[in-house]
């Protein structure tokens, strides 16, 4: 959309929305999760801050993976000493989205405890030292087993992990961006129940064809991140701003276009043939001492479902000529 002109977009949320400011040689993403993120993060009993946690894992890895042009999964993965020992947001090229978080709950009452004035002063209260500790962040790119897998990897550094990501873009040279997210719950209209929702405005430096000098891409630069920086947690969540208007809003003085649309999903990969083939590769006396009264029980981390195997099922797997 041009200054003044508005764009519609079809519906509001469980998107990703491309825009590109020409006059700064800027390309950006809006990212708008309602019931994909209300489904996921319901799914399983988190605490309040580890659920705002893996939401924001959640829509980082939808924005950051519309940013490459990939066929395969996006997986954004974080390790540590803290409560949170590991948690972990990928999306398909088809925009299926999914994650789950580790949690120790005894380390996190304890940590929760501890949240105090002194924690603060000393930059111990964001929820990354508090809830992750030290450790890293990792993205991955795997587009199968015929193509290396690509992998960049920061230290946890910062409050929160929109720090990291910060963190990663300042030493990155081949990619100069920023992102501003919000992730809570927001009481639905239609039954004032509060449901999960997310929303994430990233923007990235492109190569400007017009050959402008340097001091005026900085301004630029500054001035779409200023304009971005502006886009209130409010705004981000609110179900009735479409995500056209939240960009015109935002820049329209600028000078902004949208693109098609790319929509995601609540959708997990396991089943239970990707069960049985890593059933498969243990041995047969590991799989016996994993029976609970004849059965041994699988639950997927991300989704929640669970399959069971019985001697057949266990037998069988281990046949001759099995597959």
């Amino acid at each position: 959309m041009t200054p003044g002109v508005a764009m519609h977009v079809a519906g509001g949320d469980d998107l990703v929305l491309p825009f590109q400011i020409d006059a700064h040689a800027l390309r950006g993403r809006l990212v708008r999760l309602g019931g994909t993120i209300d489904a996921i993060l319901n799914r399983h009993d988190y605490p309040e801050p580890v659920a705002t946690l893996l939401g924001e894992a959640l829509v980082l890895a939808a924005a950051l993976a519309a940013t490459l042009k990939y066929d395969g999964v996006f997986t954004l993965q974080t390790k540590g000493d803290g409560p949170v020992s590991m948690m972990v947001a990928d999306v398909t090229t088809e925009g299926s989205l999914r994650g789950y978080a580790q949690v120790d709950r005894s380390k996190l009452d304890a940590a929760l405890k501890r949240a105090t004035r002194g924690a603060a002063a000393a930059g111990l209260d964001g929820p990354v030292p508090r809830l992750l500790g030290a450790g890293y962040l990792a993205f991955t790119v795997d587009q199968g087993p015929e193509t290396e897998r690509y992998q960049g990897i920061v230290e946890l550094t910062g409050a929160t992990l929109a720090d990291c990501i910060h963190h990663y873009f300042r030493q990155s040279e081949q990619f100069q961006a920023a992102i501003n997210l919000a992730v809570g719950r927001v009481p639905d209209q239609a039954d004032g129940q509060r449901r999960w929702r997310a929303g994430a405005l990233m923007i990235q430096r492109l190569p400007d064809p017009r050959g402008a000098e340097a001091e005026e891409r900085e301004e630029g630069w500054r001035t779409a991140m200023a304009l971005m920086a502006s886009g209130t947690r409010r705004e981000l969540l609110d179900p009735d701003l479409k995500p056209d208007r939240l960009l015109y809003r935002l820049f329209h003085e600028e000078g902004v276009r949208v693109y098609h649309t790319r929509h995601l999903k609540d959708s997990c990969r396991c089943s239970r043939q990707r069960v049985a083939g890593m059933l498969r590769g243990l041995p047969r006396s590991e799989l016996e001492d994993l029976k609970v009264e004849g059965v041994l029980m699988v639950t997927c981390e991300f989704c929640n479902r669970r399959y069971g195997f019985g001697e057949d099922d266990l037998a069988a797997l281990h046949a001759p000529g099995a597959p």
